[in-house]
């Protein structure tokens, strides 16, 4: 049996390494929180650069972005052979064709858990890991072309909008998925995650369960940062687990702010609860 991808995916600052952190946990079944710096043992990444160096028989650094891409598919196989049965791994990129091949592989492909966040709140966490200012941020979210770095040997991430983001990603034809909302978890970790354990098909294990939900907890990653720090710690920012919390902007951005994100991905928004039906932010 070929090996297959889950991929744990979202636009950047959404909530994938809390989907990580739990994962890592429930699927362990220890007696206490994994430490942060397994994350990547057990969760591996499409945007780390060595199955593409393997491929290419080099260094990735200054090549063409179409380059790179053109050999995605073979890069995955790599990682679905890393290890028997389902893979998880972590991606950012949106779904679409790119260098004239699928950007998520179909053929290694089990299922996709795909986190969506309030834009709102995203763009915040996003100016302070890229360092960059808010008003970038917002920008940026809205550039139907965007290629972002990341912390380490890493190649491009093609994640293009936010809207279109999210709708590559719950639109995509023939994929098996599981949608979570960032607020939902927050409000609801048992019930989030308890349906992050059956879209697996795993039987039901209540405390099992409860057990990786308080120790992937943000006190708990967040205490572990700031013991040991966190490898996928931007330089830009002070830490990686700022806050948690959801409807931050309401205090951080101006109305003028709030209203350019909408004007960008009010539809999206809307089909994703974060707008009223007067179209006025709710989330």
């Amino acid at each position: 049996m070929v090996a297959q991808i889950l991929w744990l995916a979202s636009y950047p600052k959404s909530g994938n390494t809390w989907l990580r952190a739990f994962l890592v946990n429930y699927l362990l079944g220890a007696d206490k929180p994994a430490p942060l710096d397994v994350l990547g043992r057990h969760v591996l990444g499409d945007m780390d650069a060595w199955p593409y160096e393997r491929i290419l028989g080099g260094p990735v650094v200054d090549r063409p972005v179409e380059e790179i891409y053109g050999v995605r598919s073979q890069a995955h196989r790599l990682l679905a052979e890393q290890r028997p049965g389902i893979v998880p791994v972590k991606t950012h990129v949106q779904v679409r064709r790119f260098a004239g091949v699928p950007t998520i592989t179909p053929e290694v492909t089990f299922g996709a858990i795909y986190v969506v966040r309030n834009p709102l709140d995203v763009v915040i966490s996003f100016a302070d890991h890229y360092g960059v200012t808010v008003d970038q941020a917002i920008e940026a979210s809205g550039a139907p072309v965007h290629f972002a770095g990341g912390v380490g040997p890493v190649i491009p991430q093609d994640l293009g909008s936010w809207s279109g983001h999210v709708r590559s990603w719950t639109r995509a034809r023939g994929l098996y998925r599981l949608v979570l909302r960032y607020e939902d978890m927050l409000a609801d970790p048992l019930g989030a995650f308890g349906r992050v354990v059956a879209f697996l098909r795993h039987r039901a294990d209540t405390e099992r369960l409860e057990k990786a939900v308080r120790f992937s907890s943000f006190k708990e990653l967040s205490t572990q940062e700031s013991a040991a720090g966190f490898a996928e710690r931007s330089q830009n920012s002070r830490r990686f687990f700022r806050k948690g919390r959801a409807g931050g902007w309401r205090k951080a951005l101006s109305t003028r702010q709030v209203s350019r994100v909408i004007a960008l991905h009010g539809p999206v928004m809307g089909e994703h609860g974060y707008l009223d039906q007067r179209g006025k932010a709710v989330a």
